[in-house]
C-alpha cells in the first residue's frame, strides 16, 4: 500500500501554522532536533488525514496547546507509517466529526 499524502493548499498552510507553533516547545522541552521534528510532524500529520482519518485543521489551529500536543503525540505514536492509518483505536480530538 502506498501512503497517500494529499491535502489542500489551505490544509497544508493549517498545518504548517499548527507545526511551526507546538514542535518548537517540543523541540525545546525534549532536546530533539527542530528540523527533524518540523518534518515527521508535517509528514504525520498529512499522513493521517490523507489516509483514513480526515482531520478538521482549521479547528486544530485555533485551539489551545495542549489539546494540539494531545493529537500531536497521539498520532505520532499510533500511525503506521507503512500503511498511513491510525492503529490501537486512537481517535484525535480534531478529527472531523469528533468532538464538535
Amino acid at each position: 500500500m502506498i501512503v497517500k499524502f494529499d491535502a489542500t493548499e489551505q490544509e497544508i498552510a493549517d498545518v504548517n501554522a499548527i507545526v511551526g507553533r507546538i514542535v518548537p516547545k517540543i523541540c525545546t522541552a525534549t532536546g530533539r532536533d527542530l528540523e527533524n521534528v518540523l518534518l515527521s510532524t508535517r509528514m504525520d500529520l498529512i499522513a493521517t488525514h490523507a489516509n483514513g482519518c480526515p482531520m478538521d485543521f482549521a479547528r486544530m489551529r485555533k485551539a489551545d496547546d495542549f489539546n494540539i500536543l494531545h493529537d500531536v503525540v497521539g498520532i505520532k505514536n499510533h500511525l503506521n507509517r507503512k500503511t498511513g492509518r491510525l492503529e490501537r483505536m486512537f481517535l484525535p480530538r480534531f478529527a472531523k466529526g469528533a468532538g464538535e
